[in-house]
C-alpha cells in the first residue's frame, strides 16, 4: 500500500465530499431548469458532472495505491432556493470549503512525506483555484444583474461558453 491508513481514510471522506457536491449541483441545476433559466441550469449540470469526476479521480487513486475504497454516506442536498444569488452563494461557499479540505489533505501528505499523494493532490489545488474564481465571478455577475436581470446572466453564460449548451443532463 502506497498510502497510510490515515491518508486512505481522509481520501475516502473526500470522495463523499465530492459526491455530495455533485448532488448539490444537480439540485441547483434542477432549480434553475424549473425557473426556465437554461444557461444557469446547464452550467450547474456541468459542475455536477465535474464534481462526480473529481470523486472518481480519488477512487481511482485509492485503487492505484492499493488503498481501500469505502464511500461514505452523503447528506441530502438543499433543493429550494429563495434566489439565484442564494444558490450561487451556496456554491461559492462550498468551493471554498472544498479548497480547505484539499489543503488539509496536502498538509497530511506533506506531514507523512508522501510524495505520491502530494503530487496527485496538486491537480486539485489548481482546480480549486479555478473553481473558486469561476463561482466568485458568477456570483458577482448575479449580484450586479439582480433577480430581475437573470436573463442578462443567461446571456453572460452563453457568451462565456461560446455556445448555447443543452440544459439537459447527459442520460448516459
Amino acid at each position: 500500500m502506497l498510502i497510510s491508513k490515515k491518508i486512505n481514510d481522509a481520501i475516502n471522506q473526500q470522495v463523499g465530499n465530492e459526491f455530495g457536491a455533485s448532488l448539490q449541483y444537480v439540485a441547483i441545476a434542477a432549480h434553475f431548469d424549473q425557473e426556465a433559466l437554461p444557461q444557469l441550469a446547464a452550467h450547474f449540470y456541468l459542475q455536477a458532472a465535474e464534481e462526480r469526476d473529481h470523486a472518481m479521480r480519488f477512487v481511482k487513486f485509492l485503487v492505484e495505491t492499493d488503498g481501500g475504497v469505502v464511500i461514505p454516506a452523503v447528506k441530502a442536498p438543499k433543493n429550494k432556493f429563495a434566489s439565484a444569488e442564494e444558490a450561487v452563494k451556496l456554491s461559492l461557499d462550498w468551493e471554498v470549503e472544498v479548497t480547505e479540505q484539499i489543503h488539509k489533505l496536502v498538509d497530511l501528505a506533506k506531514k507523512e512525506v508522501n510524495y505520491t499523494t502530494d503530487n496527485f493532490l496538486q491537480w486539485f489545488v489548481k482546480e480549486q483555484l479555478e473553481e473558486v474564481s469561476s463561482m466568485d465571478n458568477l456570483l458577482k455577475v448575479i449580484r450586479r444583474a439582480g433577480e430581475d436581470g437573470l436573463l442578462r446572466v443567461e446571456e453572460y453564460l452563453a457568451r462565456k461558453s461560446g455556445h448555447s449548451p443543452s440544459p439537459e443532463p447527459d442520460a448516459t
